[in-house]
């Protein structure tokens, strides 16, 4: 490889994504550093501007030229930081908010069309081709997956059948649990993908790095009134980056927000972890009962969480 090889690829790749005409190609008044900017104060509850500089390698002089012009655009807000009074805090306003999820949309959108040029049996090989690239280039510096590179989105095809398959394989891998189990989740998933109410129902997809790492699913209940949790999953290379935590949140919002009361869950005493992970949000165990399922001595669990309660 040459130099030369690398510099026609970097050509080429700034054409497809419409890098050097960011703004226009995505019908917004922002170049791709201030929309990488806007993006970085999207994920973070706060950041100060030394954060930015460094996360983004930008020059000192420069990133401050863009928050002067998100600040009169009313974008952000700027105070002396909390643990260092010599620093700048950088906040989004709601306006900031406002454009930063527009822009994350029209991206998904462009990218979005950009993929589905792909024929599905060469994505595989070129989610593959960006991860060698990013692993080999990035020198083991600032590769570590972060929590904001973390996507949550509905399932395409093929995810729901992934989560049969994950489910099965990775309870079997960790608790030695049989076929029976892999039966319950298919008929779950089965259920949901025949007969469902997209306005009450649905399924969330965590992606990182162009892969499925994570799902949940949210279903009417039998009691009037309620939501059901299910499926919930993170792999085992993904943890650690609150997803789970992110994924049990946008189901609570999501319930709460198309008016259920209550949000159930039904889970096992062995999934230590994911019992810490409910609590966390506000959960509260309401009833237990030992069983023999999936091929092992259980104690099932049935957890609740009032949805217009204090805390979550």
């Amino acid at each position: 490889m040459t130099v030369q090889d690398i510099r026609s690829f970097n050509r080429f790749y700034t054409n497809v994504i419409g890098a050097l005409d960011y703004g226009r190609h995505l019908y917004a008044p922002y170049t791709l550093t201030e929309s990488r900017v806007l993006y970085e104060l999207a994920h973070a509850s706060h950041t100060d501007a030394a954060d930015l500089r460094a996360e983004l390698s930008l020059d000192a002089g420069y990133l401050s030229r863009i928050l002067n012009k998100f600040e009169q655009d009313g974008l952000i807000e700027r105070a002396p930081s909390e643990k260092d009074p010599r620093r700048r805090r950088v906040t989004l306003t709601t306006r900031g908010r406002e454009a930063a999820a527009l822009l994350d949309e029209r991206a998904r959108e462009t990218v979005g069309s950009l993929l589905a040029t792909v024929p599905p049996a060469d994505r595989p090989r070129l989610a593959e081709a960006m991860r060698t690239v990013r692993t080999i280039l990035g020198d083991g510096k600032g590769q570590a997956p972060r929590r904001e590179d973390v996507v949550l989105r509905e399932p395409g095809p093929g995810d729901l059948g992934w989560m049969v398959q994950r489910n099965a394989a990775l309870y079997t891998a960790e608790y030695g649990w049989n076929a029976d189990y892999e039966g319950l989740v298919a008929r779950i998933v089965a259920d949901f993908a025949e007969d469902h109410d997209p306005h009450l129902e649905r399924v969330w997809i965590a992606e990182l790095d162009g892969r499925p790492v994570g799902c949940v699913m949210c279903v009417r209940d039998d009691a009037p009134g309620a939501a059901r949790l299910r499926l919930l999953l993170v792999e085992p290379e993904a943890r650690g980056l609150g997803i789970g935590d992110q994924l049990v949140t946008t189901v609570a919002d999501f319930a709460r927000g198309v008016g259920y009361h209550e949000l159930v869950l039904w889970t096992n005493d062995v999934l230590a972890a994911a019992r810490r992970l409910y609590q966390r949000h506000g959960f509260v165990l309401v009833s237990e009962k030992p069983h023999r399922s999936f091929g092992a001595d259980l104690v099932g669990q049935d957890w609740r969480l009032d949805l217009h309660g204090n805390g979550e």
